[in-house]
């Protein structure tokens, strides 16, 4: 999937002018303010009304829609109602969504309970099973292990890797955690101030930054702390 310009505006003031090549899995990193939730939200059209947005892609996707991109939210425990049970919460088959919950490793008997029930690797799991329902060519994720504990992080992001494999989706993960990034994606692009400072790579670019905002950047996250300027 290509962007060949994402152009979002505020009161006549640019606040990101990017261009993204996403081939395979892409991090989407940068401080806070850098721009990367506002990617994200124009790509999933919610964006607030005061900002105007300028969407241009070429390739596969000639609309974002939901039948072609998924997205996985940052927090499970709000993306899903906690009153409805979660096999409620599914918009396909019961057989489609016992399916689903093989894939991700889950057993069939949480589908009869409610979300505060479960653990949050296990809500995590749900959410992306959700976000499989219409075999999507691309999955938007927006820090999806930034509330899961180490170990749980570990198996979410190997899930993620082996149904990226079962299913060639592609994946841009929005992220500050450089730790996670590293293990699942192949490019990725720094952000600073809405336009991109380094783009290639996820190799190259932790190994030998060009940037020193990126170079403080990999520094901070790799002591484990997000990097605010």
């Amino acid at each position: 999937m290509k962007i060949e310009r994402l152009e979002i505006l505020f009161e006549n003031k640019t606040l990101v002018d990017i261009s993204l090549d996403i081939k395979n899995s892409l991090a989407l990193v940068g401080q806070s303010g850098s721009g990367k939730s506002l990617t994200l939200k124009a790509l999933l059209g919610m964006l607030p009304s005061s900002m105007s947005c300028d969407l241009k892609l070429d390739g596969e996707f000639e609309l974002i829609a939901g039948d072609t991109v998924a997205f996985v939210p940052q927090n499970p425990f709000t993306a899903l109602s906690p009153l409805t049970k979660i096999k409620k919460q599914f918009f396909v088959s019961e057989e489609r969504i016992k399916e689903l919950f093989k894939q991700v490793d889950l057993d069939i008997s949480l589908l009869d309970r409610f979300a505060p029930e479960l653990s949050g690797g296990q809500l995590q799991r749900v959410v992306i099973a959700m976000a499989l329902e219409q075999n999507p060519k691309l999955i938007l994720l927006d820090e999806p292990t930034t509330a899961l504990d180490p170990k749980t992080r570990v198996m979410i992001l190997e899930l993620l890797k082996e149904l990226q494999l079962t299913h060639g989706f592609k994946m841009l993960f929005v992220t500050h955690d450089m730790n996670s990034a590293k293990e699942i994606c192949k490019d990725i692009c720094v952000l600073k101030d809405g336009e991109i400072v380094e783009f290639g790579k996820m190799e190259d670019i932790l190994n030998t930054p060009r940037q020193q905002y990126t170079k403080t950047l990999i520094d901070a996250n790799f002591a484990n702390r997000e990097f605010r300027e």
